[in-house]
């Protein structure tokens, strides 16, 4: 389904519920299926955390995660340890082509029983669960913080627990604290010093309690954008979301200042104020290191304000559901934009036109769809595939009908 957004302006007052948060559904989900008592209460109601219920709950010795990245890390480390199991786990074709050798690694040295089934490297994985008795492994700090969570989630279930060393600079802390944080809450000991995490076994069940999952920070982001977008005085209000977020992309509340965008916070809900103009000398200059998912928000939201970009630490952006810089310099280009991109930067010249009526593909990617959406604020275009969307946020696009745009 192709969906066109024509030339819109948002209401100059709007408010919206947002699912929880895919990333503290997934973790919740595997804490859930290795400690029963734990209750979860808004849940997100993405493709990925519908996923990933139902392979834990599957009877089937063959699991499909199809294009869910953070499913895919997960599962290995929890089939790992599911003693007399025999699983095959798989993904959808660009799944194939996704990374997982530094994960597999890890869990072997640990003891795990896994093989590879076509590609050394990559998925399908067949896993046999054992009981891992060792209980040290080291990794590169730099890889995706999913193996290093992946590893932490079923940390306290191993036999003499984990200690886990990280080499070099750490990528995406906000996400690893995140994990650490929910198992603190279900009672699990662990110790983050230096560049080494330390988790203790557990002694038995967790106590009976519900955890209630904070709505998604990414899925703010396109409403920061929006806002950023908008005219002076327009307000959106997001709910449910915490002050103290575990989230790492909670950070957009600071960044857009830079946007000329205000956050003001009331018990459990976020309002998004229009407040400023933004000079057209601003460069926009972001370390997205600790919350790499948003770049691609704020890569369009400077484009369509007509700003200079430069964004560094975008290093795992390539192995995502797309290869997102070559994607984002790509569109961002067919739309007027003057793109540079490294390995892990992205540089946006200042542009003073945005061409009209373009169509933008999503490379099967559910953040490529809603990154360019706000710009139906400055122009008309046509998003490509737009169910896309459900693998994170699934009313996405009625949301932005609800708060103004103009699309079919």
């Amino acid at each position: 389904m192709d969906i066109t957004l024509y030339k819109s302006s948002t209401n100059k007052s709007s408010s919206v519920n947002i699912t929880g948060s895919k990333s503290e559904s997934n973790r919740l989900l595997l804490l859930q299926a290795l400690y029963p008592n734990i209750h979860i209460k808004n849940l997100s109601n993405s493709d990925d955390s519908v996923l990933m219920q139902k392979a834990l709950n599957s009877k089937n010795n063959i699991i499909d995660v199809h294009h869910a990245g953070t499913a895919m890390r997960f599962l290995t480390a929890y089939f790992s340890i599911q003693k007399d199991t025999e699983i095959t786990l798989t993904g959808s074709s660009r799944m194939k082509e996704r990374p997982i050798k530094i994960l597999v690694n890890a869990l072997r040295s640990l003891g795990a029983e896994i093989t590879y089934l076509e590609n050394e490297g990559f998925p399908p994985l067949k896993i046999k669960g054992t009981k891992l008795i060792k209980n040290e492994v080291s990794l590169d700090a730099n890889v995706s913080s999913q193996y290093i969570s992946a590893l932490l989630l079923i940390a306290s279930k191993l036999e003499n627990g984990l200690k886990l060393n990280l080499k070099g600079k750490i990528t995406s802390i906000p996400y690893i604290n995140m994990t650490l944080s929910l198992l603190n809450q279900i009672e699990v000991t662990t110790d983050f010093k230096n560049n080494t995490i330390s988790v203790q076994p557990s002694k038995g069940e967790a106590k009976t309690q519900s955890l209630t999952v904070e709505s998604d920070w990414s899925s703010a982001s396109y409403f920061y954008s929006i806002a950023a977008l908008s005219d002076l005085g327009t307000e959106i209000q997001l709910a449910s979301y915490k002050k103290d977020s575990l989230q790492g992309d909670s950070v957009l509340s600071e960044i857009y200042k830079q946007f000329g965008v205000k956050t003001t916070y009331n018990k459990h809900t976020l309002t998004l104020e229009k407040s400023a103009k933004t000079s057209k000398n601003t460069t926009i200059d972001l370390d997205l290191s600790s919350a790499p998912d948003i770049a691609q928000t704020i890569a369009v939201t400077a484009f369509g304000l007509g700003l200079e970009c430069k964004l560094t630490g975008l290093h795992t952006l390539k192995i995502k559901e797309t290869d997102r810089l070559v994607a984002l310099k790509t569109e961002l280009e067919k739309l007027g934009a003057q793109v540079d991109i490294t390995l892990d930067t992205l540089q946006l010249k200042p542009s003073n036109k945005i061409k009209n009526k373009r169509v933008i593909e999503t490379y099967n990617d559910h953040r490529m769809a809603m990154a360019f959406a706000p710009l139906a604020l400055k122009t008309e275009i046509t998003v490509k595939d737009a169910n896309v969307v459900s693998k994170s946020y699934p009313q996405f696009w009625e949301d932005l009908k609800a708060i103004g745009f103009n699309l079919k």
